[in-house]
């Protein structure tokens, strides 16, 4: 089952950025793309970069440390990788009356 949880206001995250939320012990990337709000674990799985931090271009971030490029809508590493560089967690996104809401199971949301 999944939970909304409410984030932020729209206009707390600029186009073509992103900002970090946490979840429990888990850190999360929220960006306002051309094509809306996306979310994934914001560590990119090479060396481990803050993606929140990196560049935003369509629907990719580019990690700031080593340039890796993480597609927003999969979690797949699209450039930059090794074979079978694991994908990074994505999560479900709304927006609702200016609110940026972040879907999570139950578990997660219990965090």
């Amino acid at each position: 089952m999944t939970r909304w949880i409410k984030l932020t206001h729209v206009d707390n995250v600029p186009p073509r950025e992103g900002r970090v939320v946490r979840l429990g012990t888990t850190q999360i990337a929220v960006f306002n793309t051309e094509q809306g709000f996306m979310a994934v674990e914001n560590r990119c799985p090479h060396g481990g970069g803050p993606l929140a931090d990196g560049i935003v271009g369509g629907t990719t971030v580019t990690c700031p440390l080593h340039n890796w490029r993480v597609c927003l809508k999969s979690g797949e590493v699209t450039k930059g990788c090794a074979d079978g560089a694991p994908p990074v967690r994505t999560f479900a996104v709304e927006v609702r009356n200016g609110i940026v809401m972040l879907g999570v199971n139950a578990a997660e949301a219990a965090a």
